[in-house]
């Protein structure tokens, strides 16, 4: 293997590949607000070009924090490609982008085979889960806007074996509440999804009785078993669409696009939590860290506890991490990461993505550790 050193190789190799996303949307400058200046001094002395890839789900996100730190760091400019996980871990490890964007870690093996281009040699990488985003279970049953389900009730509604929405498995939850002798039409994502893997993570962990037992293709996965049946739909919004436009429907889908449907509080403990940006961040903080032992110090990878009894935990959620270099062979870039991956992080940037992409804020507590990091790069 040929060893890394220090060198000006530069981030442009991607440059004209990546979709830009820039703060040259003046709409989208314009809304931001003023004090949104975090990760960099308003007379910043910041140059130069920063390139990353990756998940999709952070699209959104990443216009927000793009523009906010190009209005703070006029000399800096910023390109996301959002060519979904695999691609952006897959560019990184080739050198052809200083960071990543991806809904899931490296595997401890994946990091121990490496390489990894754009950092110096046997430097390690970091991982700081920086975007949250709440999955909303959401359906449509005309006059009732809110329902608690456990994990149980909702595998079973999904795998078909409770097919009816007066069921009494729903209804010893809901007291008071008039559930129709309805049918019940559960919608899931058509096409391969981040989203549905999210959600059959949760299912297979928190309902051990029901979920694992459904089938052989009981688990967690991103494409959805034909033989379950249900209404397969397309993209987050095929899947809304549906249960928009259907009687008695229920599906999931990311929770800023619930809209006015009806959404479930989801029971952990003793309790039934809705969603909400608080609730979904405190996940993070409840989870264990992933490989205990086996990642580097900078490394804060999860195993999201979806059976988390923590009162006020809501479990169903997608968490995407940033990744990068704790040594960049190309030290001009070191201050560009620090500077915006400090923004994406600071409570600053955090509310300027929930703005704009409804995801929930990280916890005080995981940006005290994602800054640590930072002040470590090199």
């Amino acid at each position: 293997m040929i060893t890394r050193t220090k060198s000006l190789a530069g981030v442009a190799l991607l440059a004209s590949a990546a979709f830009v996303l820039t703060a040259c949307a003046a709409t989208e400058e314009a809304a931001m607000d003023e004090t949104n200046t975090a990760g960099a001094e308003a007379n910043s002395s910041l140059s130069g070009t920063l390139v990353g890839a990756g998940a999709s789900s952070q699209g959104s996100a990443q216009e927000a924090w793009v523009a906010g730190f190009q209005t703070a760091n006029p000399d800096v400019t910023v390109t996301y490609d959002p060519i979904g996980s695999g691609g952006g871990r897959e560019t990184f490890q080739s050198g052809a982008s200083s960071f990543a964007g991806s809904d899931r870690a490296f595997k401890v093996d994946e990091i121990t085979e490496g390489p990894f281009g754009s950092c110096v040699e046997e430097a390690g990488i970091w991982e700081i889960p920086a975007y949250i985003s709440p999955i909303a279970i959401i359906f449509n049953l005309e006059g009732i806007s809110s329902l608690n389900l456990d994990a149980d009730t909702l595998a079973q509604i999904f795998t078909g074996e409770i097919t009816n929405w007066n069921d009494a498995a729903i209804a010893s939850q809901n007291a008071g509440v008039d559930l129709p002798d309805l049918a019940i039409t559960a919608v899931h994502r058509s096409d391969e999804s981040g989203t549905t893997a999210n959600f059959t993570d949760y299912m297979s962990k928190a309902s051990t009785d029901f979920w694992l037992l459904a089938g052989e293709n009981a688990g967690s996965f991103e494409a959805w078993p034909a033989e379950w049946g249900g209404e397969g739909a397309p993209q987050t919004s095929g899947v809304v669409d549906a249960v928009t436009n259907g009687t008695g429907t229920i599906g999931y889908a990311d929770a800023s696009r619930a809209g006015s449907l009806g959404t479930v509080s989801v029971k952990v403990g003793s309790e039934y939590v809705p969603y909400s940006a608080e609730a979904a961040a405190k996940i993070v903080d409840a989870s264990p860290a992933a490989n205990p032992g086996e990642r580097g110090d900078n490394d804060l990878a999860i195993e999201l506890d979806r059976a988390t009894e923590a009162s006020g935990t809501y479990p169903i959620v997608l968490v995407s991490y940033l990744i990068g270099c704790n040594d960049y062979a190309d030290d001009s870039v070191v201050d560009l990461v620090k500077g915006y991956v400090s923004y994406v992080v600071s409570e600053e940037g955090q509310l300027a993505a929930q703005a704009n992409a409804g995801n929930a804020p990280i916890s005080a507590d995981s940006r005290a550790k994602a800054e640590a990091i930072l002040a470590s790069i090199k």
